[in-house]
């Protein structure tokens, strides 16, 4: 923010720090919250971030800071698609248009940006079991009175890690405060049994007044003991689950439960924070509020103003760029394919773990309803399903984030790869992903996926490879993995007949003389580029295949290149630790070959946000930085 939007800003541009927030008068807030909420609208509809999850939470957020003596009480945010807000008023609102943006501010929190952000949130469901570990951490280190606060939402608190934590926080000491954001909406809509007794779940506001303000004047008078506390709840529990019918499943687990109230009266959010924030033991407020709160077309359309990109805050158009370029994205090539194919297959099936939308599962779900399932955000779940699923005989399609897929890595191995089920794995928003970062670059699926036996691991080149490779998978017994990134597929004409490509065998692309390039995926696109940049210049030789597969390597498609070449460069949008590259080289290895192996791919470091094309060209991925590669190793080969 600029010195002179003070005009238009007049509270928040004078919020540094959230000791500037603790000064003003609680009447102030609203209007606060009112200026927030318009700075996000303004900054996102120039520079696109995550939209309707940010304007939910601005009421919660101003709380939270008046409230709570931040950063020494922690406020751990779950997934961080919410903490915008929070990232304002800890001292970040004139960088902020740099979120997402090379060398900017991350668009999650991180405690390498800020002291004020406690914990990494890219992943759901994980901050209950680190707000926990810091509530006991402050016990054992004594560190005075600091507090904890774990800030979920509907659908984040349906993960399976989610309920390892509260039944953790149920049966040890500690002080947890979680806060449960709750949308009714996760990025499409939320689906479980959780989800409808969330939104059916009435528990009266004037009870929870009376009920803590008594235990309050109880506990001065010494009647009521923390020693005796977990009795008392458990027969208040059961008298009031008795009169209402209804069994409270928080207060089930004896975590103290107050609420819902509404999410967006900051007023009443202050007092009733500041009546709970000292209590002792674990305890959940149930806030209800709107996705998109404030701006009429996204609490319309929450999932389309999840990330809308680029619109005009005045009449709420996205606005879309008109390139003229007609190519799908590769998602949607995936679920044109699934509808395609379960035409012809009755066995088979789709699943996706809370992303129809972002996955494109929404024309199977279209054409398909019953032999469709969106599980929410449970990745062990999904895989483990979909292993039931083609034990007895279903083609389950499996489509799950890259990097999310990071989360069911034993369900992997042993619920589906141990048994060699027929489970198809599409891996969407493999490799670089762009401005969402570290949390969520598809890095390492090459590299954790060979290493499982009876694992078929595949990444096609453009679109017409990736639905030949979901067609191969219907004809294969064993798990199948293909990897595809996110965006635009390289040619318009996607809907090709689809063919066998033989598992385990790739293909040469070019002849060449003084090396040979190996790629996997559709970064061959760009080694193809390169070549022919390297040649056009240096009058070099360069030949070029396309393995297809990690697993199983073409064992003679390697011979021939380990038999005529010395050097070889291997090239791959991901990890080049443990990925295609190492098992290029341990083949050499293994099978006696004196080959040069370089390989190009994701250093061994965690990459932040930027565009892809930025982020390839720091990762030494992008076409210039292959070509000169090319170049300097065919020069160094003549001396």
């Amino acid at each position: 923010m600029k010195k002179d939007n003070s005009e238009t800003y007049p509270l928040l541009s004078k919020i540094d720090s959230p000791a500037d927030l603790k000064r003003l008068p609680i009447d102030a807030l609203p209007d606060v919250c009112r200026e927030l909420r318009s700075f996000i609208i303004d900054s996102l509809s120039k520079n696109p971030g995550h939209f309707a999850s940010n304007l939910g939470t601005v009421e919660l957020t101003v709380a939270l800071h008046y409230v709570f003596n931040t950063p020494e009480d922690r406020i751990v945010w779950d997934v961080g698609h919410q903490a915008y807000g929070h990232k304002i008023l800890t001292g970040r609102r004139d960088s902020f248009h740099t979120n997402r943006k090379y060398k900017g501010l991350s668009g999650f929190p991180n405690p390498e940006e800020s002291v004020y952000d406690s914990f990494v949130a890219g992943h759901a469901s994980n901050s209950i079991s680190a707000a926990l570990g810091m509530s006991i951490a402050s016990q054992i280190e004594e560190e005075g009175n600091r507090k904890v606060v774990a800030v979920i939402g509907d659908a984040s608190i349906a993960g399976g890690l989610a309920f390892e934590g509260l039944n953790n926080a149920a049966s040890t000491k500690n002080d947890l405060l979680i806060i449960l954001n709750d949308n009714d909406m996760s990025i499409d809509r939320n689906v479980g049994s959780l989800n409808k007794y969330l939104v059916n779940i009435n528990t009266s506001k004037s009870y929870n007044t009376l009920r803590y303000k008594a235990y309050n004047v109880l506990h001065k008078m010494h009647l009521i003991t923390e020693k005796h506390r977990g009795i008392i709840l458990r027969f208040n529990n059961s008298l009031k689950s008795l009169i209402a019918r209804q069994q409270n499943i928080f207060e089930g687990l004896n975590i103290r439960y107050f609420g819902p109230y509404d999410g967006h009266d900051v007023i009443r959010l202050v007092r009733v924070l500041s009546d709970i924030r000292d209590m002792e033991g674990p305890r959940i407020l149930h806030l209800r509020t709107v996705k998109g709160k404030g701006y009429p077309a996204a609490e319309r359309m929450p999932s389309v103003w999840h990330a809308p990109g680029l619109f005009n805050k005045e009449t709420g158009e996205i606005i879309k760029s008109n390139t003229g370029d007609k190519r799908l994205k590769y998602q949607d090539v995936f679920g044109k394919t699934l509808v395609e194919l379960a035409e012809k297959d009755k066995r088979v099936v789709g699943i996706t773990a809370a992303m129809p939308t972002g996955c494109s599962m929404t024309y199977m779900q279209e054409c398909f309803p019953k032999r469709t399932f969106d599980v929410g955000i449970s990745e062990g779940h999904a895989v483990t399903f979909s292993g039931g699923l083609a034990k007895d005989g279903v083609r389950p399609f499996c489509c799950i984030y890259s990097t999310f897929l990071q989360r069911a890595y034993d369900q992997m191995i042993h619920d589906v790869a141990l048994q060699h089920l027929p489970v198809t794995f599409c891996l969407d928003r493999a490799g670089i992903v762009g401005e969402d970062g570290a949390t969520h670059h598809g890095a390492f699926d090459l590299a954790y996926l060979r290493t499982i036996p009876n694992m078929i691991v595949a990444a096609p080149m453009d679109e017409h490879d990736l639905r030949n490779l979901m067609f191969t998978s219907l004809k294969q017994d064993y798990p199948f993995a293909i990897r595809y990134p996110r965006g635009k597929c390289e040619h318009e004409d996607w809907q090709s007949p689809m063919v066998e490509l033989p598992v385990g065998k790739g293909r040469k692309l070019k002849d060449g003389t003084m090396l040979a390039v190996l790629s996997i995926g559709t970064i061959g696109n760009i080694a193809q580029k390169a070549i022919n940049d390297a040649e056009a210049e240096a009058n070099v030789s360069v030949a070029h295949y396309d393995m297809i597969y990690a697993k199983p390597l073409d064992a003679e498609l390697l011979q021939e290149v380990g038999s005529k070449f010395k050097t070889v460069i291997t090239i791959e949008d991901g990890v080049k630790s443990g990925g295609m590259g190492t098992a290029v080289t341990e083949w050499f290895n293994d099978n006696d070959f004196a080959v040069r192996t370089v390989r190009m791919g994701m250093p061994d470091r965690f990459v932040k946000q930027g565009s892809v094309a930025e982020l390839y060209k720091e990762c030494g991925m992008d076409s210039e930085s292959i070509k000169n590669e090319i170049i300097r190793l065919i020069k160094n080969s003549k001396q």
